[in-house]
């Protein structure tokens, strides 16, 4: 390829840059420049005076009229017919673009170049030197010189439509901006292994190759071209013509990637100050020392977005903010969800037109598992409310969850999260993107509590938009209610039970749980309920200590593994207070093994009552009497059994004993 601009080509052929007309009458040396004139170095005197801006140029009638249709009108058209002073005032390319259109009236040799073809292209046009007048005029030695060096090459082009940006609206009705994007878009998508022509991404050392050298002096030979080697070239155009440029590489179906990552470079280049990382007041913008402002020309127009308070350089950037957004390609990572929120910033900073921020939050919302804290605190730049926009970040979640919904339903979007997860999962990352994006609700909540403003509405709804099953551990809705309560030490009873509702105290780590057993700003009855689930879970994993542990191992050794293991992955905040809160614990551990004592001896105690009862309410049909003559029964067959061989003594007191009965039951009866 042909770098015509690196090279000026003198005393060659055409198509090398160079060309001349030797039809004239006059005989000359050249111009000079005497302070602000240009003189024709020839002996005829000069008859006519040109005014363009603030240059004066002393020429000749003829010359000019056999090469310009526009001077014919001018000067045959004039009733004057002594006219010798035309004012140009409106003539694109000015003095420099003029200086050349005439010396090549008069048949003196000029150097074209990428820096010049545009602004001679139209003035030439402007002057109407065509092949009317003469065959191989301005027109067509331009145009060609155009087509066939400049759209040729690659720094050419691009030179060729920077300087398209002073040429409206002549460059966009010569089509001269369409074609070097076009001619830009294609190279821009060629193969980087077959890219034989300079770029200034490349490392300084490597010269750019000639037109007459390239094959022995190529990039593609001479070092490694990285993808992005076109980011650089193309982000020094103005706002209007990348927007061509990008609109034209999509076409020719370039990587979704590479577009997203030259409109971050971009952004970088012209938005330093909006789109990296810092906090921005709207009266302190201060626009990129490459941006300009401009009239005419192709860029974004959105009605119903004029604001006269803006500065001339933020309606620059708020058309460069929508343009971007406009141009940003519709596949999810595109581009990186922190550069969205800070465009999104920006948008609302510089009052962008309501559709295009709309479009904007939804593509925040179907990557806003990405986002960090710091890209989601964006101002609230209306000063009567609070000082973080809540109500985005809720439309941002709200887009989120639309989205997750519509991947779900999907089965192909559905087996590539399966996917996902599995890769996660052995990755040792397996929170999918609700839990993420509840984790990032929880810091927000935790950061927005502090302000005095927030509602306790807005608190509750952000804090209950996702569903249950996002969070495992409300560790950090805790976290954030307790923040909330203490930037708002005036909340009611019934508020502040109200707040608490949208945590659930089962789902509160052990440490969470003693620092809210001892909190002062939580209602009675959630401390009742947060030591009561700590209490069954203290007993669940007791109880599955007591199962799965071998009976020979001390049965509390799984329990320190596990309170060192909570306690290295709990804030420090709720750590504090331990020992307090471990004898509090100690003592209703106390008073239940009291209370459990005291129901077995209950217990007992019942169960004696209901023996004697049993025995009481039997029926006892033997007398007292009888009872007496068992008794003395039993007596006589003992001695009988034990006493058998004694002799005649013992049988004589045995009935000495019986006889007194008798005469006792004779004398009763």
């Amino acid at each position: 390829m042909w770098e015509s601009e690196t090279e000026s080509v003198r005393g060659k052929e055409f198509g090398n840059g160079f060309f001349s007309s030797t039809k004239h009458g006059f005989n000359t040396d050249g111009f000079q420049l005497k302070g602000q004139s240009w003189y024709v170095a020839t002996d005829i005197p000069n008859d006519l005076l040109i005014q363009v801006g603030d240059i004066n140029f002393h020429l000749h009638k003829y010359p000019l009229l056999s090469r310009s249709g526009k001077m014919n009108r001018l000067i045959y058209d004039s009733k004057d017919p002594d006219l010798k002073r035309i004012v140009f005032e409106d003539l694109p390319g000015g003095s420099e673009a003029f200086e050349l259109a005439a010396k090549f009236c008069y048949g003196l040799a000029v150097d074209l170049t990428a820096g010049n073809i545009s602004g001679l292209r139209c003035a030439a046009e402007y002057l109407e030197m065509t092949e009317d007048l003469e065959e191989g005029n301005l027109v067509f030695k331009t145009e060609a010189f155009l087509s066939y060096v400049v759209l040729s090459s690659w720094r050419d082009s691009i030179v060729v439509l920077k300087s398209c940006e002073k040429l409206s609206p002549w460059a966009e009705n010569l089509q001269i901006a369409r074609r070097c994007s076009e001619s830009i878009a294609w190279k821009a998508c060629a193969n980087p292994k077959g890219i034989k022509w300079a770029y200034t991404g490349k490392p300084s050392n490597v010269s750019s190759p000639k037109w007459n050298d390239l094959k022995d002096s190529s990039p593609s030979r001479n070092q490694h071209v990285p993808p992005d080697w076109w980011f650089e070239d193309v982000s020094i155009l103005r706002i209007d013509h990348f927007v061509r440029v990008i609109t034209a590489i999509k076409v020719k179906g370039m990587r979704f990637e590479l577009i997203g990552a030259a409109i971050m470079h971009y952004a970088a280049k012209w938005l330093p100050c909006l789109i990296q990382d810092g906090e921005l007041q709207a009266d302190e913008m201060s626009i990129s020392s490459h941006s300009n402002s401009w009239k005419g020309g192709f860029h974004m127009i959105i009605p119903g977005t004029k604001d006269d308070n803006l500065s001339i350089q933020a309606k620059d950037q708020r058309t460069i903010v929508e343009s971007l957004i406009s141009i940003v390609p519709p596949q999810k990572d595109s581009v990186s969800c922190g550069f969205l929120l800070r465009l999104l910033r920006a948008a609302n900073m510089l009052k962008v037109a309501p559709a295009l921020v709309t479009e904007l939050e939804k593509r925040v919302g179907m990557q806003l598992e990405q986002a960090t804290l710091a890209d989601l605190l964006i101002p609230n730049y209306n000063k009567s409310e609070t000082s973080y926009d809540v109500d985005l970040v809720q439309r941002l979640l709200e887009h989120f969850l639309v989205q997750e919904q519509t991947d779900s339903s999907s089965p192909s979007r559905r087996s590539f999260s399966d996917k996902q997860m599995y890769e996660g999962t052995h990755r040792g990352n397996n929170l999918n993107p609700k839990s993420r994006v509840a984790r990032l609700v929880d810091s927000y909540l935790t950061e927005v509590s502090r302000d005095r403003n927030l509602l306790m509405t807005k608190f509750q709804v952000l804090a209950e938009a996702l569903p249950e099953s996002a969070r495992t551990c409300d560790d950090g809705l805790y976290r954030a209610i307790d923040s909330y309560l203490k930037a708002h030490p005036t909340l009611s009873e019934h508020e502040r039970k109200r707040l608490c509702r949208v945590m659930d105290c089962q789902k509160l780590s052990v440490d969470a749980c003693i620092h809210a057993a001892q909190n002062e700003r939580l209602p009675l009855r959630v401390v009742v309920q947060v030591l009561f689930s700590e209490q069954v879970k203290i007993s669940n994993t007791l109880a599955n200590a007591i199962t799965l542990k071998d009976p020979a191992e001390t049965r509390y050794q799984p329990l320190i593994t596990n309170r060192k293991t909570l306690l290295e992955g709990t804030p420090q905040s709720f750590q504090e207070g331990w020992v307090t809160a471990k004898k509090d614990i100690n003592t209703l551990k106390f008073e239940l093994d009291g209370v459990k004592s005291k129901h077995v001896e209950l217990q007992k105690e019942m169960e004696n009552l209901q023996r004697q009862f049993e025995k009481m309410s039997k029926p006892k049909p033997t007398s007292a009497w009888s009872s007496g003559w068992k008794k003395l029964g039993k007596l006589t067959k003992m001695t009988t059994v034990e006493n058998h061989d004694i002799g005649p003594q013992i049988s004589t007191t045995i009935e000495h004993v019986r006889k007194p009965p008798r005469r006792w039951r004779n004398s009763i009866s």
